[in-house]
């Protein structure tokens, strides 16, 4: 995290975030030390379908065809975030963190990333195994070594 958070300092850029499945987990490490507000735009906690339409933007029929966890609506949260922001930097976690909720194709521990920095907007699918505040941690844990290297570049 320490690294995170030195990068965006020393490139004076700001995050903003829009978790589902973490449940403002990230939101709450990103600002867990002093001074955060020089970095830490804010965060959406858009845990239903109808949260990630209206405060993200996130279109009804993307969701009706792909499903709340998936690629494409990781991806429209993202760029909800930098839309509805003001920041450099975004991301969006949606999953399914356990112990129920999989559904066919989806098993608990799939969780859906958004992420648009400087240079693009991409997504990520991983699958992560273990109890709900696992799934959630390592979700957690993906997102910053992905920016670290992101940022790093």
């Amino acid at each position: 995290m320490n690294a995170l958070i030195t990068l965006l300092k020393q490139k004076s850029l700001t995050i903003a975030v829009a978790e589902s499945c973490t449940g403002g987990n990230l939101s709450a490490l990103l600002t867990s030390q002093s001074g955060s507000s020089a970095y830490f735009d804010r965060g959406f906690i858009t845990y239903s379908n109808q949260a990630k339409i209206d405060m993200l933007g996130v279109k009804p029929t993307t969701l009706d065809k792909f499903g709340a966890v998936s690629e494409q609506v990781a991806l429209e949260m993202a760029r909800g975030v930098i839309k509805n922001s003001s920041t450099n930097i975004s991301i969006s976690i949606t999953g399914i963190a356990g112990p129920s909720g999989s559904i066919k194709n989806k098993p608990v521990g799939m969780v859906c990333f958004g992420f648009c920095t400087l240079k693009r907007c991409f997504t990520s699918i991983k699958q992560f195994s273990g109890n709900r505040a696992e799934v959630v941690r390592a979700s957690i844990d993906f997102v910053i070594k992905t920016l670290v290297y992101e940022l790093s570049e």
